[in-house]
């Protein structure tokens, strides 16, 4: 039995509502439990687009880390809280990654990862990545001091994938899955504008293309497996709030939250509140389930669940 963990974020909320939340669902019986609903009192109002809700989840050992824009969370498996961490350079998180020692954040506002260790619970590292001349620039810089960047968000990183070949990095402006190797900082592949979640799979690159509400998966060799899985689509009758407008992005199949299960089975999120499971080697859709019809409620984060 496999069950999935998924964070949701409600654009559009007011204080007091709620922004989302974190659920647990359960691959066979298609069940689903709300784990937290996040609907604090102290978010930060300043959040782009509205978008306040919870982000990122990683795991380490019976630490739950889920990420908000602004401030790093640790549950224990049952939700209850063990801490919380902010930062100076910590702005607009997306998604988040463990690799070794360090879990890693995504820094939009500051174009940058940072760099969390799991040790001794405290940022110690941060990379900025800024574009001159056609070329992308590197900078290491202490996350705890005062030399940082400035909030500019000029990538719109929001993913960071970590392995023994290196750390890669994408966002909406970067044109593509970057590579960083802590020497430079290259172009690993280009991918179309507007991604979601990009990361090394198999031969190739698995991604979200949110803007043709696609999941898309592409290898190095003649094509006979990429694959382009639809994200679901409903009556625009059932769907709830219809009429709220925030940039384009509370719309159906906005295609965010990515997770793999085996070498040829993954599960996408999408808006409303959706996630599917895809087979790629049978290029079919095995199953989806929704949350809710709410079009402002969107998946963001999505792993497997470790915990029995």
């Amino acid at each position: 039995m496999v069950t999935l963990v998924t964070s949701s974020v409600v654009r559009g909320s007011h204080q007091g509502e709620s922004h989302g939340g974190v659920y647990l669902l359960d691959l066979e019986s298609q069940s689903v439990r709300q784990t937290l609903d996040w609907n604090t009192a102290d978010i930060d109002w300043a959040g782009r687009g509205a978008d306040r809700g919870l982000r990122g989840i990683a795991f380490d050992g019976d630490v739950v880390y889920v990420a908000a824009s602004d401030e790093l969370f640790a549950y224990t498996p049952d939700f209850d809280l063990l801490g919380s961490w902010r930062n100076t350079y910590l702005k607009h998180c997306h998604e988040i990654a463990i690799y070794e020692r360090t879990l890693y954040l995504t820094s939009t506002g500051y174009d940058s990862v940072l760099g969390f260790c799991l040790d001794e619970r405290r940022f110690t590292w941060a990379l900025h990545i800024d574009v001159q001349n056609f070329k992308f620039r590197r900078a290491t810089y202490d996350p705890s001091g005062d030399d940082g960047p400035l909030l500019l968000n000029k990538l719109h990183i929001n993913n960071v994938f970590c392995n023994r070949d290196g750390m890669y990095i994408s966002g909406l402006k970067t044109g593509g899955m970057l590579h960083y190797n802590a020497d430079t900082v290259l172009m690993s592949v280009e991918l179309p504008p507007g991604t979601h979640n990009a990361r090394p799979f198999r031969d190739g690159v698995l991604f979200n293309d949110t803007v043709a509400g696609r999941l898309r998966y592409t290898g190095r060799g003649e094509g006979t497996e990429d694959r382009a899985m639809a994200m679901p689509l409903y009556n625009p009758r059932d769907l709830l709030n219809t009429d709220f407008d925030d940039s384009g992005t509370a719309r159906q199949g906005f295609a965010r939250g990515l997770c793999v299960l085996s070498e040829s089975v993954v599960a996408a999120g999408s808006s409303p509140s959706t996630i599917s499971v895809y087979d790629l080697a049978g290029n079919q859709t095995l199953l989806s389930v929704n949350l809710t019809m709410d079009i402002r409620n969107a998946i963001h984060g999505l792993e497997v669940w470790p915990y029995a």
